[in-house]
């Protein structure tokens, strides 16, 4: 369903727009345009304030709307006065998280949403507070109310922050009757940073380091988003050969990390032959981004205008090489996974998330897709090389957690097939062009598919051409919700492999 609005100013992806050009829009208007908008099919990309400098209670609040069908992107803000405005969540639940968000990082309080606490568990930036905290008081992750069960042999079990692996910290605290799973409530902030608000001010020559550890493992989609952002607002056109170069990097960051999850999700049910070559095969994709740039999480590969390491021929056929090998063995290993019945029975209709609960929640990535959603940036928003390459959308309709492995598998084999084209084909042109003088008083967003999913990166520069607000959404911000909902009514012993078929960041999330 096609919805077209006055009220909302057109967008591209890897393109800049003039502040001015974004409509300025009345609370009302904006909220019913929005729940209109996702009506239709349309999805929030991202939703944040911005500071003025005329009052201090006075705040914008920006909205970026993705229609996927129609790959286009569309924008509007309002303006928020004395630190109040009603929320939107009961409408349109996709915004729930947003608008704490808003709240915890510049105190505005969302009227009437249906469960408000913090997101991060941290100040907001302008000092003002949405909990009505005294000043000395600070809120802690995982201190505060989590919502409860009462009931006849209902009890409640809590899990991390700490946990049995080298992993990071994230709590999630379970009500259960029995082994049946009532409720899970996810509380993250154990890994917030405070990158967003480092980015302020900027470009500085720290600033591409913080956009490559926004989430280690998501850094060629993290940098590669970044750096179009700045290009956008620089005027910058980069070589053909640069583009197909970032597609590539990223597509092995997303053949690395997919096939470790399968290997994982083969571990979580005890099945040892898969986890275990998979757990090397793994570090056989980590070892082919390093051979482009000796980072085997890819920092460094990508900057600004284009990419900071460029290739020769002898490096491309040793890719190729490694690459045949890396295919042939991963086959074996995750088919395995199909043939064996004892996977099956643990994989499938464990975990579902029904399509329409993915609709509602603005679910995005592999777990969309499993639930039957056609959304990829690569498809449906294309930036870079990925104008001109075709990559099919994986979609599975199961939404369990074989759904989930099965949709990494499909994507497995489409990736290894493009970075086998793109090495072929190379195109000639410089790796790295200079990106221009930033333009001031405007708008630049960045999307691209990352390996769990959609990474936005907008920047609102100020008059001085400096960053005035960066604003980063990962795929995991989008997708905790979902691994919450999936557990409801599953046996408590089902949430590692739930948690394993998500596998979301924490950090990705905190920032």
């Amino acid at each position: 369903m096609s919805f077209d609005s006055p009220n909302l100013a057109t967008l591209i992806n890897g393109r800049d727009i003039l502040l001015d050009s974004i409509p300025m829009l009345s609370l009302d208007v904006l909220a019913d345009t929005m729940v209109a908008a996702v009506a239709a099919g349309q999805r929030v990309a991202s939703m944040f304030a911005v500071s003025t400098e005329d009052a201090q209670q006075a705040a914008e609040m920006y909205v970026i709307l993705a229609d996927d069908h129609q790959s286009r992107l569309f924008g509007a803000r309002a303006r928020i006065e004395g630190g109040e405005f009603a929320s939107l969540t009961p409408r349109c639940p996709q915004v729930q998280l947003f608008e704490r968000e808003m709240a915890e990082q510049f105190g505005l309080k969302p009227l009437g949403h249906p469960w408000f606490k913090p997101v991060r568990y941290r100040r907001s930036w302008t000092g003002r507070d949405a909990w009505d905290r005294p000043a000395d008081q600070a809120i802690l992750p995982g201190v505060g109310d989590f919502y409860s069960i009462q009931g006849d042999e209902v009890h409640e079990v809590a899990v991390g922050p700490v946990h049995a692996g080298v992993i990071e910290p994230g709590h999630f605290r379970f009500q259960c009757h029995g082994e049946q799973v009532f409720h899970l409530e996810i509380a993250l902030g154990y890994q917030h940073r405070g990158v967003e608000e480092a980015l302020i001010g900027g470009p500085t020559k720290r600033s591409m380091h913080y956009a490559e550890t926004l989430a280690g493992d998501t850094t060629i989609a993290h940098g590669t988003s970044y750096c179009q952002v700045l290009e956008a607002l620089g005027g910058c056109q980069k070589s053909a050969r640069a583009q197909s170069l970032r597609g590539i990097a990223l597509e092995l960051e997303r053949l690395a990390n997919h096939v470790g999850d399968l290997g994982a999700l083969a571990n979580d049910v005890g099945f040892l032959p898969t986890s275990s070559y998979c757990g090397r095969i793994r570090g056989d994709f980590l070892n082919m981004t390093a051979l482009l740039c000796g980072s085997r999480f890819g920092r460094g590969m990508i900057r600004p205008g284009g990419v900071g390491f460029d290739v020769d021929d002898a490096r491309l056929t040793e890719l190729l090489h490694r690459l045949d090998t890396a295919e042939k063995e991963t086959a074996s290993a995750v088919n395995l996974l199909w043939d064996t019945p004892s996977v099956m029975a643990r994989f499938e209709a464990t975990g579902p998330l029904p399509r329409q609960v993915a609709i509602e929640l603005g679910i995005v990535g592999p777990a969309a897709r499993a639930s039957g959603l056609a959304r990829d940036a690569r498809h449906d928003l294309p930036s870079g090389i990925f104008h001109f390459a075709h990559l099919p959308v994986s979609t599975f309709d199961a939404g369990d957690v074989f759904a989930r492995a099965y949709v990494r598998w499909l994507e497995i084999q489409q990736s290894i097939e493009f970075i086998r084209e793109q090495c072929r084909a190379m195109p000639s042109g410089a790796a790295q062009v200079a990106v221009g003088e930033l333009a001031p008083n405007s708008l630049a967003i960045a999307i691209n598919e990352g390996w769990r999913g959609e990474v936005c990166h907008v920047a609102i520069t100020d008059g001085n051409a400096r960053f005035a607000r960066y604003k980063v959404v990962d795929p995991s911000f989008h997708n905790w919700s979902a691994l919450a909902y999936v557990l409801r009514n599953q046996q408590i012993s089902d949430f590692p492999l739930c948690n394993k078929s998500f596998n979301l960041s924490y950090c990705g999330h905190d920032l």
